[in-house]
């Protein structure tokens, strides 16, 4: 049977362009800013890294958040992470970046304008046949108004994805304050300034990206209703996906 979301989740029209172009390598996902002339095009899909997420539940998330810094130093509990509604198969992944450049001036300046378009874990290689956003486990679409859309929040425009079943350890590192200062963390460097932290006992990673605001979470989904990627778009207000 073929699937059918709520279209409540749905991508509009705009979304799923940008969603369908910003990891096709040539594709235009509009203009410079204050330049009509001046396409952005997308450069390239780069491979950061794998991620092994052994439980099958994902967290989307920022890996700290800078409100509950008192709470990591004085070991009070906080809130859980935003674990996504849906699971998917026990395995190892790729996670893909998508780079997009738009050149521009800027007080007689030339800057290249590269910027991460999307983010995405690429769980099968099956076409997708349409997107909705992604909702935590917490979450009811009802509790939203229309035009509003489920994100993560991210301050220090960090986001991850990772293994809930080892959430606490995985992200251990990033919620270790000294004097409400972040401690010198022992984790893996990956390019462009992300990480990767393992749990060997478990088999378990997160790993870091870049998320301008936080992010929306969208899941392609295949013929079947399969998740076949989980892509993070900006969570700038106003961001076309």
């Amino acid at each position: 049977m073929e699937w059918v979301g709520d279209p409540r989740l749905a991508a509009g029209p705009e979304a799923t362009r940008y969603l369908e172009a910003a990891f096709t390598p040539g594709a235009h996902l509009g203009t410079v800013y204050d330049d009509p002339t001046t396409p952005v095009v997308v450069t390239g899909v780069e491979e950061l890294t794998t991620i092994r997420v052994p439980s099958g539940r994902l967290v989307v998330d920022a890996p700290w958040d800078d409100d509950d810094v008192w709470r990591y130093e004085d070991g009070l509990p906080t809130r859980p992470p935003r674990e996504l509604a849906v699971s998917i198969p026990p395995g190892v992944y790729r996670v893909e970046i998508a780079w997009t450049a738009g050149p521009y001036e800027f007080f007689g300046e030339h800057f290249d304008g590269v910027e991460c378009a999307a983010t995405r874990l690429c769980i099968s290689d099956d076409p997708v046949v349409g997107w909705e956003m992604g909702l935590g486990v917490d979450e009811d679409i009802n509790q939203f108004q229309s035009g509003d859309k489920p994100r993560f929040f991210a301050d220090a425009n960090v986001g991850c994805f990772a293994d809930a079943g080892a959430w606490t350890t995985l992200s251990a590192p990033f919620r270790t304050f000294v004097d409400r200062v972040p401690a010198a963390r022992d984790t893996e460097r990956l390019a462009d300034g992300c990480e990767r932290v393992r749990d060997e006992s478990q088999q378990a990673d997160l790993v870091t990206f870049g998320a301008e605001s936080g992010g929306v979470v969208w899941l392609g989904r295949t013929k079947a209703g399969d998740v076949t990627a989980i892509v993070v778009t900006s969570g700038m207000a106003g961001a076309k996906a």
